[in-house]
């Protein structure tokens, strides 16, 4: 049998959408739900202030210190210990009021089995490429790539993550494997995603387009 374990101050922290993300389910290999820490940044923001999409419900635990929710127009004053539970198409945010607060999120889609996990492994990967741990960040989408090679998701963060590391033709051909899987999901994307920025004047770019 095979398990891991680690203390929640021992994962790296990622800088994600103005907090730092402590990358719960990747560090542990967890795949039956979205599950991650956070902590805030200097600004005290916790939860980055979002919407989930319908049928999409999430769970938060205050693991140490003290937050303060928002959900929809309300506040709740969160000491550890408090859980907080918010459903879909609910905007929530949450703040620290104590330094070294941590919150767990725990969340997946009503009905269906768990198939996320691709925002925070490109986190993950983005955060290494940024610090200059350029192959360290690519082993983590290749590793990411294999585990779920029908992912449309995978690749077209694969192919953002080499446009911003400055590698055109990998980024192109996790591109195109990613419109193959799925072209009505990626084609929105590569419309309007900033990351592809250093693309879009390449014309085998605009070609993807078409």
């Amino acid at each position: 049998m095979t398990y891991n374990v680690a203390h929640i101050d021992e994962i790296e922290r990622v800088s994600y959408l103005g907090s730092n993300l402590i990358p719960v389910r990747y560090t542990l290999g967890f795949r039956p739900a979205g599950t991650n820490a956070w902590e805030a940044d200097t600004g005290g923001q916790l939860i980055p202030p979002h919407t989930e999409d319908p049928g999409s419900e999430e769970m938060y635990v205050v693991l140490r210190g003290r937050a303060t929710f928002t959900v929809g127009e309300e506040t709740a004053d969160a000491p550890a210990g408090t859980v907080v539970f918010v459903p879909p198409e609910v905007f929530r945010t949450a703040t620290a009021e104590e330094d070294g607060t941590i919150v767990l999120a725990v969340g997946g889609r009503v009905g269906e089995p768990f198939d996320g996990g691709n925002w925070d492994t490109f986190a993950v990967a983005d955060e290494l490429r940024r610090g200059g741990r350029v192959e360290e960040g690519r082993q983590v989408l290749r590793k990411a790539r294999e585990e779920r090679p029908n992912s449309w998701a995978m690749a077209y963060n694969s192919g953002c993550w080499e446009a911003l590391a400055g590698n055109p033709d990998e980024a192109l051909e996790h591109l195109r494997r990613a419109r193959k899987l799925d072209a009505n999901a990626v084609a929105p994307y590569l419309a309007e995603d900033s990351d592809l920025d250093p693309l879009r004047d390449d014309p085998r770019f605009k070609e993807l387009l078409g």
